[in-house]
């Protein structure tokens, strides 16, 4: 996989990662609720970084899916935060592919920056700390 390739794969991760993020905000309420939408102003944020490095290349930046299929129905809170961990594991993935395909300095230290985001929030989902975030089996 290039640069653009695990670029496009990010963003196209990004995109998901805001339906979802947007379902299981529907769920939540008072600090949990909050906290989603944090989640989802930094996954918003980094969509908005990694179209903008897209265009720079001189690429078009994939586009967003109407819906997505969502690996759990979100029916209450416990679902909801379950679905957001999945979520962050998923990019995290994403990420650690890019920091790995990433040709260019300022590349690799927005995927790193990422992937340690994704990371953190793993955690304040109820993940369990890992000794390299990001890598696939």
């Amino acid at each position: 996989m290039n640069q653009v390739e695990a670029l496009q794969a990010a963003l196209a991760g990004e995109h998901a990662a805001l339906y979802g993020v947007g379902v299981a905000g529907g769920k939540l309420s008072g600090a949990r609720f909050r906290a989603a939408n944090e989640t989802f102003e930094s996954h918003r944020d980094n969509r908005d970084r990694l179209s903008a490095l897209l265009v720079a290349a001189g690429e078009t930046p994939v586009a967003a899916e109407p819906a997505y299929d969502l690996p759990r129905a979100v029916v209450n809170t416990a679902t909801a935060s379950g679905l957001i961990l999945v979520i962050e594991q998923r990019i995290a993935a994403v990420y650690g592919d890019l920091v790995e395909a990433a040709e260019q300095p300022a590349v690799r230290a927005f995927a790193i920056e990422s992937l340690l985001a994704a990371a953190s929030n793993q955690l304040s989902w109820g993940g369990a700390p890992q000794p390299f975030p990001g890598a696939t089996p």
